[in-house]
């Protein structure tokens, strides 16, 4: 397979373009034997791809990319091995894209029906984390979409390896290979072409630190899905338990390298004794946290490191979490409203009235009460699979699954003998 470079970029447009309306037209049989051979494909090439990987992980070292760029790069058997796993999972669901249901017939005998329909043409940008591009190329073809592929230069030869095996089984299936298109990312200008050709692409979902978020939507005039992780933030009530707030924490943070839902701010009531919170502390920093605190826990507490006014809105995406004091639960709602990255707040109480109000006052896509809310690209529903998590914007929030990349279409048919 050869990278598209940015002179070929209108090419690559087109083709996937043409591309998708083919795979708009597959049956649900052929993509199910794609997604097989998909699978397939990647284990046959495993040892390949792990050897491109390490080359990467080797040329990042050198030239000094950030530990968690380089935890995130890290492709291990057991990362490759969930990839496939999910492909593999994809190709035993039914099919999503729906034939037409007749949902009405008016007196007139005009008949409505309703289905859902591909998206078109998605581009993924994302850096690190090269399965993410098989496990994007799996959910796209499943609903019929065509995809663009715009990786970090971090990854880049995991992920010409990884496409490359992909693309082959695609040929091999008798589907258009050019459904999936990985584009260089040695070139800077071509993000910018990619996420402002609203001529050829109908979706864009950026995959990364906040920063690549951010340049993403300022350039973008395609639809953007944003993309969020880490920033979540817990109410420990004051008749939460130590061990249950100790659980969440520490099973929030088992998603790495995905930090997607891990809980990186804590506000706390007057109530918890100063017992309580070192213990809390003594057994987060045995299991290799730092810690931060706002100006009074830190005056309290000297062993806090000083949370800085900027951290409460940004996410750490790290082992580190900060503490911070509230009023009540009110006033911990409106902080969380405020400051959370809005996917998944949690709360650890003992009483219904806590959780009552706070499930009904918390804005957020997803609402945790003593349950962790660790997240899982591969989850026990294998149709609740999905890339990660969205905020609401210019398109629905939530899981960045199977749903998310369709949309429904209405047809109104009218009577045919006139």
């Amino acid at each position: 397979m050869s990278t598209v470079y940015s002179e070929n970029l209108n090419q690559a447009f087109q083709q996937v373009r043409q591309a998708a309306g083919q795979l708009a037209l597959v049956s649900a049989g052929q993509k199910r034997e794609a997604l097989t051979a998909m699978a397939a494909a990647l284990m046959a090439q495993k040892d390949d791809i792990l050897e491109a990987n390490t080359l990467d992980l080797e040329a990042s070292r050198e030239m000094a990319v950030s530990d968690l760029i380089l935890d995130w790069l890290k492709l291990t058997p057991e990362r490759l091995q969930g990839a496939v796993d999910i492909l593999s999972r994809l190709a035993a669901l039914g099919y999503l894209t729906t034939p037409l249901q007749a949902a009405s017939v008016a007196q007139s005998g005009i008949i409505a029906a309703h289905r859902t329909v591909p998206l078109g043409v998605v581009a993924l940008i994302y850096e690190a984390f090269p399965e993410i591009g098989a496990i994007a190329a799996a959910l796209n073809l499943y609903t019929g979409n065509g995809l663009i592929l715009r990786g970090g230069n971090e990854a880049s030869q995991t992920n010409q390896m990884i496409v490359q095996a992909l693309r082959t089984a695609l040929a091999k299936t008798g589907l258009p290979e050019s459904s999936l298109v990985l584009l260089s990312p040695g070139l800077g200008e071509t993000l910018q072409e990619v996420v402002s050709a609203s001529h050829a692409v109908d979706l864009v979902i950026p995959y990364g630190r906040p920063s690549l978020i951010q340049q993403v939507m300022r350039q973008a005039t395609v639809p953007v899905l944003k993309t969020v992780m880490g920033n979540c933030y817990l109410y420990w009530g004051g008749s939460g338990s130590l061990e249950t707030t100790l659980w969440m924490i520490s099973e929030s943070h088992r998603g790495e390298p995905d930090p997607i839902n891990s809980i990186e701010k804590v506000l706390i009531p007057e109530e918890h004794s100063t017992s309580t919170l070192t213990r809390l502390w003594n057994r987060l920093w045995e299991r290799g946290y730092e810690l931060r605190g706002d100006p009074s826990l830190v005056q309290d507490f000297p062993d806090l490191l000083a949370a800085e006014p900027e951290d409460w809105s940004q996410p750490y995406l790290t082992k580190t979490i900060a503490f911070q004091r509230v009023a009540d639960l009110k006033t911990a709602i409106a902080i969380m409203n405020r400051y959370s990255s809005g996917h998944a707040d949690c709360l650890v109480t003992n009483t219904y009235q806590e959780s009552q109000q706070f499930a009904s006052g918390i804005r957020s896509q997803t609402v945790y009460i003593n349950q962790s809310p660790r997240f899982s690209r591969n989850p026990d529903q294998a149709s609740e699979i999905a890339l990660g998590v969205a905020v609401p914007g210019m398109q629905p929030g939530g899981l960045i699954g199977l749903e998310t990349l369709t949309q429904p279409q209405r047809l109104m048919q009218g009577n045919l003998k006139r």
